[in-house]
């Protein structure tokens, strides 16, 4: 038996004994289409609830020929609301299979039965019975919805698998987060008649057939306020658990709450109730996450205003009492959004839009997005469609392109606004009533690294649009976004992207958001070998770089081989005009250390993910610093590795300076970034020089030495500068305590050896420990007669490209033996290279020289 099971009953209504002329299982042809008949045992029976509402389903009444009379004992009822559906009514096609006049496959408007309720006083009122009104066929095509009913299953929220932990739709559609449930193979349409004389008790009805078949299963009177099927717009309340019992948001059945469900409603969301520094707003710092209460739920509903929530334990509270404020210590009302503003972010200066990152909530630290963004972004693994960032999963932002539609309360209202790292952050607190129909917030740039020439980027992202890459680098202040195709195992992901030759927002492509070429977004691809390493390969024109993975999983698919050495990609990006950079390093930590040897590589990446307090890592600079210790100069560069919401493109960027003869384009900051002059930031902004030369540069000096003079300077309006140091040689020569704003000084340093010099920042939120937010590529001062060579450090550069030869050797997967002849040459020449400058330089070591494999032989 299928029974309909739709949440918690309400207890406005009661069910009408209703004996049919048939059973359910006496259905047949010709009465009925074959179709139905088939589809009967679907049909819900026994007691049912629907929509909150409860039936009683028996036999049904069948109406096809004959009207069929239904006596009970009267009864006051506000509402009559009928279970009942229809057979299909098959067009009739013309000549040439054309219809004229047609009413769709629904019959639109044709009057299938009338019900005439009868009045225990005699009277009656008789109404028509409408196809895709009052009535709906048992089964549907898509778009032929009913007007004035409903089907059975209320809707209902479902949640992605990896909140419920419940697959029940293909992955796609478990992101929309509903259901409507209204095309089962049997659908009864839920209709409510409107009691004209609702003083007047009612005794029977009368059921009358016009047209095709009509199937009534049940019938319930109903005390509702108003029409029971139409509920309210959405509106957010406060739950408080019990002490001892955790939040919970696991699901029954039917696919809703535990703790808490709507009769006459929907529970559309549970999450945890957000403690934002609402007293002291303005004096908090940017992206500050919340903290959450313990015992408190931010629940969101829809539902009828004579609903009432049931928690566990059966206990009923009416929703009415709920937003009157009179339930204490249970259920707190939220006040709902519901005054509609535009509001606008624009420069101090020009009053000009500027794309920025939103926050808004209201009193009870409720997120109020704007209605075009997700109210709960989804900040899951290739899951995020949107242009929303959640910090850490809780502090919800979003993107906007200077202007804007939200729905807010009536009160307090509590706004952030940022914009990269050059404009102040605002924390703002607005005050909404009636007539507020607008809301500007001014932003003030307060740091002018942009007038000096330097730009900013995000070398590595991934599964955005080049249109939601583009708003969301501008509304981060990044004016260069590298989005990266590539391919996961079967996955391939950004490759229609790719044209080798378009850069979205150039003035040759419009300008971008503010249609002055300033943020920039060029599809690259990011290269890939499980154990050997990735590899983005950025800018590069023609045809793509493929295969973009190999070697089989996790990167590439599975029986994939080793065809192509990341060296060997990089030379083909560089032939094409491209930028090399090793993304996250130094994981996976293998062949880059060759392709740094052979002078492939014109960058490496630190990368942020989505830890915006994490600081640039310690572990990734220590494995630089072994490469600079060697003579091998390359640019530090940062990139997020963007792929969900929980990433803010830019949290960690690069700052690279374009020459002063060139205008800002994309091949400008290629160029910057080959030259080394940048520097990496989670906020704080540097100026750094060697006797007047900037980062990237060479210094030549004679065999004697000297002593250079480094200039400095150090800025922040993010995350607050606590120390600046002085790094030679990867040791830390100088270390200053500064002020949290702003620092600047020199040291005079003697060089009696070749040696590299870098700055590196500290710095921390009062709240937070100390991390390194900034470090600039090195300069490097070279003597006469005094090559930069750390023989410690070359040895472990030498086990990396001896592992990578092992890999190739044993266990990875061949291509051929053509193939792994070439790869291997290209690991041994580089290998060779450093081995025999390290001999040349006097450092012997007690390494194995790396000859041809056994296997060539």
């Amino acid at each position: 038996m299928v029974r309909l099971q739709d949440g918690p009953v309400s207890s406005l209504f009661k069910p009408l004994s209703l004996h049919g002329n048939m059973t359910f299982a006496t259905l047949s042809a010709p009465t009925l289409s074959a179709e139905m008949v088939a589809a009967a045992e679907q049909a819900p029976r026994g007691d049912c609830v629907g929509w909150g509402i409860p039936f009683s389903v028996c036999d049904p009444v069948v109406l096809s020929d004959k009207a069929v009379h239904v006596t009970f004992e009267p009864i006051m009822a506000r509402q009559l609301v009928f279970m009942h559906t229809s057979d299909v009514r098959p067009m009739q096609p013309g000549p040439g299979g054309l219809i004229s006049p047609t009413r769709g496959r629904g019959q639109l408007g044709e009057t299938a039965a009338d019900y005439v309720i009868e009045y225990a006083d005699g009277t009656e009122d008789r109404v028509h019975i409408r196809r895709r009104h009052q009535l709906g066929a048992f089964t549907r095509g898509w778009g032929e919805n009913c007007f004035e009913a409903v089907a059975q299953h209320k809707p209902r929220a479902i949640h992605p698998s990896h909140e419920s932990g419940i697959k029940e739709w293909d992955w796609g559609w478990m992101q929309t987060h509903v259901e409507t449930s209204d095309q089962s193979a049997w659908t009864n349409w839920l209709w409510a008649w409107e009691n004209p004389h609702p003083d007047q008790p009612i005794a029977g009805i009368r059921l009358e057939p016009v047209c095709g078949v009509v199937v009534v299963s049940a019938l319930t009177a109903s005390q509702a306020s108003s029409q029971p099927l139409r509920w309210r717009t959405r509106r957010k309340a406060t739950l408080i658990l019990p002490e001892g019992q955790a939040f919970q948001p696991t699901l029954d059945a039917e696919g809703q709450y535990q703790q808490i469900q709507l009769d006459l409603g929907q529970v559309i969301s549970m999450q945890p109730r957000l403690l934002y520094p609402n007293d002291r707003w303005t004096d908090t710092y940017n992206n500050q996450l919340p903290i959450r209460a313990g015992q408190e739920v931010l629940i969101e509903y829809t539902s009828h205003p004579d609903a009432c929530f049931h928690l566990q334990g059966a206990r009923a509270i009416p929703v009415a009492q709920v937003e009157a404020g009179q339930v204490a210590g249970e259920l707190a009302p939220v006040a709902p959004a519901t005054q509609r503003v535009t509001l606008k972010t624009v420069a101090k200066d020009t009053g000009r839009p500027v794309p920025v990152k939103l926050h808004v909530h209201g009193q009870a630290g409720e997120y109020l997005p704007p209605v075009d963004r997700h109210r709960i972004p989804n900040t899951y693994w290739f899951e995020d469609y949107s242009a929303d960032f959640a910090h850490q999963h809780t502090h919800f932002c979003t993107y906007i392109p200077g202007e804007t539609t939200i729905d807010l309360p009536l009160g307090s209202v509590y706004v952030e606004v940022s914009k990269g790292f050059e404009i102040r952050p605002v924390r703002k607190v607005v005050q909404v009533d009636a007539d507020t129909r607008e809301v500007i917030i001014e932003l003030e740039k307060v740091l002018p690294w942009r007038e000096r020439g330097w730009v900013t980027a995000d070398t590595h992202v991934h599964f955005l649009s080049p249109g939601s890459a583009l708003l969301e680098g501008a509304a981060e202040g990044v004016n260069v976004i590298n989005l990266l195709a590539s391919q996961w195992g079967e996955l391939m992901t950004n490759v229609g992207d790719f044209d080798g030759a378009t850069t979205w927002g150039s003035r040759e492509t419009g300008g971008g958001p503010q249609g002055d070429g300033e943020y920039l977004v060029r599809v690259g691809t990011e290269n890939r070998q499980h154990v050997l390493g990735h590899i983005s390969l950025l800018g590069y024109q023609g045809h793509i770089i493929a295969p973009m993975t190999t070697g089989g999983p996790d990167e590439s698919a599975l029986g994939d081989p080793i065809e192509i050495l990341l060296t060997e990609w990089a030379r083909q990006c560089k032939k094409q005009g491209g930028l090399v950079v090793l993304p996250h390093f130094p994981n996976p930590r293998a062949e880059h250390a060759a392709s740094i040897v052979s002078g492939d590589v014109d960058a490496l990446e630190m990368t942020s993910w989505d830890g915006l307090y994490n600081g640039i890592d310690p572990y990734s600079l220590s494995d630089w610093y072994r490469y600079l210790n060697c003579g091998y100069m390359v640019a530090a560069v940062g990139g997020t590795d963007k792929m969900w919401a929980a990433t803010a493109v830019g949290t960690v960027r690069t700052y690279a300076r374009i020459a002063p003869d060139q205008p800002f384009t994309y091949a400008a900051w290629m160029d910057a970034v080959r030259r080394a002059e940048t520097f990496v930031t989670y906020g704080p902004l540097i100026d750094f020089a060697v006797d007047g030369k900037p980062m990237g540069n060479r210094i030549a000096m004679t065999s004697s030495g000297g002593t250079v003079d480094v200039t400095w300077q150090a800025s922040s309006v993010t995350v607050p500068l606590s120390r600046v140091e002085l790094v030679v040689n990867g040791e830390i020569r100088e270390s200053l305590a500064v002020p949290p704003d702003h620092a600047a000084g020199h040291w005079s340093v003697r060089v009696d050896k070749s040696a590299w010099l870098a700055l590196l920042l500290r710095g921390h939120y009062a709240d937070k420990p100390e991390i390194i937010t900034a470090h600039s590529s090195p300069v490097m001062v070279m003597l006469d007669g005094s090559p930069i060579m750390a023989a410690a450090d070359a040895v472990t550069i030498l086990d990396q490209i001896e592992g990578a030869l092992a890999y190739l050797d044993t266990v990875g997967t061949r291509a051929d033996d053509a193939a792994y002849k070439r790869m291997r040459l290209v690991l041994q020449s580089a290998h060779r290279s450093l081995h025999n400058r390290m001999h040349q330089l006097g450092y012997y070591h007690d390494h194995t020289p790396v000859t041809d494999h056994p296997e060539h032989h």
